[in-house]
């Protein structure tokens, strides 16, 4: 088969690799009907994370179960199936509890690359939704959102807690943050501010239900914030990128007693203790617990209730996939979707 592997920062080849087996008899084999690339790709593509030897690339995916190992039991041959880009069991403590990125067996599934023809799920039973039945053309962007960035969104706001009538201010306006802003849309918010200084992203934003755009950054993009909210900060922010930066306007732009939920992956985020000691801002984040959210967004995609698939604004042959990350790192596209 083929697919995707990073040599060194940007420089992705698209070549022959090992067809993926069955290991484990937890495993299962997917044909990949779609997959993408991530706004966490790009840390390793700009080399801000190391690489060190050519590796196998990606973590985002959907398609068709061609095999099963001897011990899976709910997923079958032939599904059209959805899973978190961490694999789970879904039955120890911490996944009862809703965090499963962090089962006690976790395996993180990018590390034989997604964007490949076919790719190997380990803990398959536990880490695999299948449709009902196979979805439509048009519902295939929304639900490879929902493996990644529709769930990051999601848990964004989950950890910052939004409620009804909550006003709401989104940092980050690539894919996990306008999948935030549905996401606070759908739980309720009053208001939801999304920041950004790009007018396709802000159009989308909108579409999607934020009610104010805010373009300035830091102090004054903090400043702008305050000014939105009668000089307290929003209820809740949801922070989406993972920068020095991003992270301090997240936290001062919130109000007392108000929540920040993070999902950004940290890049440099030092955090003063004494400064969040006395703003009584609550934190939360990591990453985002997706299988615990897969089985709703999957049935809000498929009723047409949300369509995060709009998010992805170009779409390629995974042949081109080297295109796919030129055009992110450049701020041409939002985020590439890939097709075998």
């Amino acid at each position: 088969m083929r697919g995707a592997v990073l040599y060194a920062p940007g420089d992705v080849r698209f070549e022959e690799r090992d067809d993926p087996k069955i290991i484990k008899p937890t495993d299962a084999i997917i044909r990949t009907t779609a997959t993408c690339v991530c706004g966490s790709d790009l840390w390793d593509y700009r080399g801000i994370n190391r690489v060190d030897r050519p590796a196998p690339f990606g973590h985002e995916y959907v398609g068709i179960v061609e095999e099963v190992g001897s011990d899976v039991h709910t997923i079958k041959p032939g599904q059209f199936v959805i899973g978190s880009f961490f694999a789970s069991d879904n039955t120890c403590a911490n996944c009862r509890n809703g965090y499963q990125t962090n089962c006690l067996h976790r395996e993180f599934v990018g590390a034989e690359g997604c964007q490949a023809e076919r790719i190997r799920i380990p803990l398959a039973d536990g880490t695999l939704v299948a449709t009902p039945e196979q979805p439509a053309e048009q519902h295939i962007a929304g639900l490879l959102a929902c493996s990644d960035v529709m769930g990051t969104g999601w848990y964004a706001a989950v950890a910052a807690e939004v409620k009804p009538g909550d006003t709401v201010a989104v940092v980050g306006d690539g894919a996990v943050g306008l999948c935030a802003v549905i996401a606070a849309k759908e739980l309720g918010a009053g208001r939801i501010i999304a920041m950004s200084r790009h007018e396709p992203r802000q159009k989308l934003a909108r579409e999607f239900g934020a009610t104010h755009i805010v373009a300035e950054r830091a102090d004054d993009g903090i400043a702008r914030i305050k000014e939105l909210t009668g000089g307290i900060g929003a209820d809740r922010v949801l922070e989406c990128v993972g920068t020095e930066q991003s992270m301090q306007q997240a936290l001062r732009s919130t109000r007392p007693g108000g929540n920040v939920g993070f999902v950004g992956v940290p890049h440099g985020v030092a955090i003063d203790g004494e400064e969040l000691f006395y703003s009584h801002v609550g934190l939360r984040g990591g990453p985002a617990p997706v299988r615990e959210f897969l089985p709703d967004l999957i049935d809000r995609v498929l009723s047409g209730r949300i369509d995060p698939g709009k998010v992805f604004d170009l779409v390629l042959p995974l042949e081109q996939v080297a295109e796919g990350y030129r055009a992110m790192d450049e701020r041409r596209a939002i985020k590439t979707l890939l097709r075998p």
